[in-house]
């Protein structure tokens, strides 16, 4: 009879075992779905989020002015190329207009300045609001509106303030105001030239 006791009792104590082995791994798999779950989140979540350096103003020095909205500055030893925020330039190939763009661009951007990055384009560049440094720390992006040397790219733009600038350009008819054409629309001149 004690041997029957003791044959039952390591079969139950090996039915145990195998109980609390089966809810282990029904416990791990369940971890490990828990798990996938959280990082398939992360990686869908992840690129929607901004990058670490938008918003963040960052102190640097002008390098070289591409055209009236592109810019390279030096920003902590690291040549980055940023394009201006909530402006549209006349391009280079507009001839006089994007040349009188580039260089009111030149005279008004100084040597040292702070950005604010917003974006990052898909060409790679730094989409970003570029301010004079010094206590009155003006948006030169702005300025390019008020000159009428740029016009608001309204499909990425929100900020009240360029839309005013640009109308008072425009009652003033400065710059590209001057005259009708497609220099106040450099979107649609870059459009027709894919075509």
């Amino acid at each position: 009879m004690t041997r029957f006791l003791v044959r039952a009792y390591r079969g139950v104590d090996r039915k145990i075992e195998d109980l609390v082995s089966a809810r282990l791994k029904i416990d791990v798999r369940h971890h490990r779905l828990k798990l996938f779950w959280a990082l398939a989140l992360v990686g869908l979540v992840l690129p929607w989020l901004p990058s670490c350096d938008t918003q963040v103003q960052r102190e640097c020095y002008r390098a070289r002015v591409h055209d009236g909205d592109t810019v390279s500055l030096i920003c902590d030893g690291e040549t980055v190329k940023v394009r201006l925020h909530c402006i549209d330039a006349p391009e280079m190939g507009q001839g006089e207009w994007g040349r009188a763009s580039k260089q009111h661009l030149e005279r008004i951007l100084p040597n040292r300045l702070k950005l604010t990055v917003k974006d990052t384009d898909r060409y790679g560049r730094r989409v970003g609001a570029v301010f004079s440094t010094g206590t009155s720390q003006e948006s030169i992006n702005l300025q390019m509106v008020r000159a009428g040397k740029a016009a608001v790219y309204d499909r990425y733009c929100s900020d009240g303030r360029y839309s005013g600038a640009e109308k008072q350009a425009r009652s003033e008819r400065t710059g590209i105001w001057q005259r009708g054409g497609d220099h106040q629309r450099p979107w649609a001149w870059r459009r027709t030239m894919k075509n």
